[in-house]
């Protein structure tokens, strides 16, 4: 939970290990900005305030929008192939309701993406985002009927990249990711509203 402290000795001795990959784990948490070192504390689930959280959806769908972009151009048939076989994981997902079944397979359908786009770096720096950014991705598919406005978005975007329609596979992508901004701020406005009612 953000905000919460990472105990060194109490993780090593849930996992049975020695201190120092635990240190190490931290750090690496620490580049990717899910955790914080504050002095003389310790470490921290670092916390991201809503408008730090828009910003970070606002560079996200540019990365995305880029690598729709190049996948429409230099998409190879396995990549394609394996494109279309993440769509209709996220099909049969979004069948069973469950929101957190319907995120694993949406994860795999963006990296499907991100793979294709033939831009190793971008593929990275989104891969990046997309990590550091999970847990609230996942929380905006709790909005009433949002795994299937999902879905459409998705199906539109395998459209564009499959016909090599660069541009559109773009302004989908990009519009795909702003909406979950739109979205996150509506779950939490919902829950500060049944939170206000009890």
């Amino acid at each position: 939970m953000p905000g919460q402290r990472l105990d060194e000795q109490a993780i090593a001795r849930r996992f049975d290990v020695s201190r120092t990959p635990v240190r190490e784990a931290l750090q690496q948490l620490v580049a990717t900005g899910l955790v914080e070192l504050q002095p003389y504390r310790g470490a921290f689930v670092k916390e991201i305030s809503l408008s730090e959280l828009v910003q970070m959806l606002e560079v996200m769908a540019e990365l995305e929008g880029m690598a729709g972009r190049l996948a429409a151009n230099r998409a190879d048939d396995t990549s394609l192939a394996r494109l279309k076989a993440s769509l209709l994981a996220c099909e049969e997902a979004a069948r069973s309701g469950n929101p957190d079944t319907y995120y694993a397979e949406n994860s795999v359908f963006h990296e499907a993406i991100y793979d294709g786009c033939g831009n190793d770096f971008l593929a990275a720096e989104a891969k990046r985002l997309h990590q550091r950014l999970k847990a609230y991705r996942r929380l905006q598919l709790r909005v009433p009927k949002r795994i299937g406005q999902s879905l459409e978005e998705h199906r539109r975007i395998v459209d564009a990249i499959v016909n090599g329609k660069s541009r559109v596979a773009e302004t989908e992508l990009k519009k795909h990711i702003s909406v979950q901004g739109e979205r996150f701020t509506e779950f939490v406005n919902t829950m500060s509203r049944s939170d206000a009612a009890e």
